[in-house]
């Protein structure tokens, strides 16, 4: 996210709280003013303002009742907002220069695909809003095509940066191997039968005896877990997944870290409760190997070549092209 609090800003705090509260506060900007021109498109107030109301709900929890923190957050969204939109014109500016043409036929499905996801299909809704935004359908058929040029030349930034060399990934392997150590862990099955209200602590061990017989003549303990278990994860084979030593209290812990991989443990009893546990898998603490986690640096690195990429186009068409943003 792009955040420079020197930048100017659009819109007035009023402004913002009269979003907050859905009403338009006194003293607050027209909402036809201007925010900035980019090239010589006039992005109005109004523009930001749409674009910042998703995000109200979220600023306001973020703020927690704080004015000031509050004003601070919605002062950095709005500069971000309209960096956004300035470097958008920039972008489609870019496109056209490098005679880069969009069929019709794009377009037209975008639209068509706008009115049935988010007018129920209902064209006539589709032009109220429209109206209520001060757009023509032609106007906004412009918007859709920018709107498809803006993400195909971002993507097309990031696709420049795809290809990470095998030693770029070996070095980050090494600089960064504290982050791929992993704790000691198992994979946990576990069978837990609850007393009953009615039921002495002779019949619990029964019922489990019952059990750790079956288990004994072979059968599979997901099964078993999935009949008898009175816990929440009964109906995936009692499937606790990946598990270490400090995620499980210590009367538990103990007997699981105990048991090989195939291995269910004696029965263990915790108040009212009577457990099974079974090690589907064990993995010892240690750093995970290269192979196992080269596709994820390579993602890692790439988002982080695709940031930089974008960033150096950006750069260059700020650089080249004419900006102004107005208080």
């Amino acid at each position: 996210m792009i955040k420079k609090a020197t930048l100017l800003i659009a819109l007035s705090l009023p402004l913002a709280l009269g979003l907050a509260q859905n009403k338009t506060p006194k003293g607050a900007r027209l909402a036809n003013s201007i925010a900035a021109i980019a090239e010589e498109k006039i992005i109005t107030v109004d523009e930001v303002r749409r674009e910042l109301e998703p995000y109200l709900p979220q600023i306001q929890a973020d703020s927690k009742g704080d004015p000031m923190k509050f004003r601070q957050l919605i002062e950095d969204m709005e500069s971000e907002i309209i960096q956004n939109l300035t470097d958008n014109v920039l972008i489609v500016k870019q496109f056209y220069e490098d005679k880069g043409q969009i069929p019709p036929s794009f377009v037209d499905n975008e639209i068509e695909e706008t009115i049935i996801t988010k007018f129920e299909g209902k064209r006539s809704l589709y032009l109220d809003y429209l109206k209520s935004i001060g757009k023509t359908p032609d106007e906004h058929r412009v918007m859709i095509k920018e709107e498809i040029i803006v993400n195909y030349m971002r993507s097309k930034m990031r696709k420049s940066a795809s290809i990470v060399s095998p030693n770029r990934i070996e070095s980050f392997y090494e600089e960064y191997k504290e982050e791929f150590f992993q704790e000691e862990a198992l994979h946990l099955r576990l069978i837990r039968l609850t007393k009953l209200a009615d039921e002495t602590e002779e019949l619990l061990t029964q019922r489990a005896d019952e059990i750790y017989e079956k288990l004994e003549l072979g059968f599979a303990f997901d099964e078993l877990a999935s009949k008898y278990s009175n816990d929440s994860k009964a109906k995936k084979g009692g499937d606790w997944g990946w598990v270490t030593r400090g995620s499980l209290i210590e009367q538990l812990s103990e007997p699981a870290f105990a048991l090989q991989e195939g291995d269910f443990s004696e029965p263990v009893i915790i108040k009212n409760n009577l457990f099974i546990l079974y090690c589907e898998e064990h993995r010892p603490e240690g750093y995970l190997p290269l192979p196992e986690v080269r596709e994820d640096i390579e993602d890692i690195l790439i988002s982080s070549m695709a940031r930089e990429a974008e960033a150096k186009f950006l750069e260059r068409l700020r650089r080249d092209g004419y900006v102004r943003r107005f208080n």
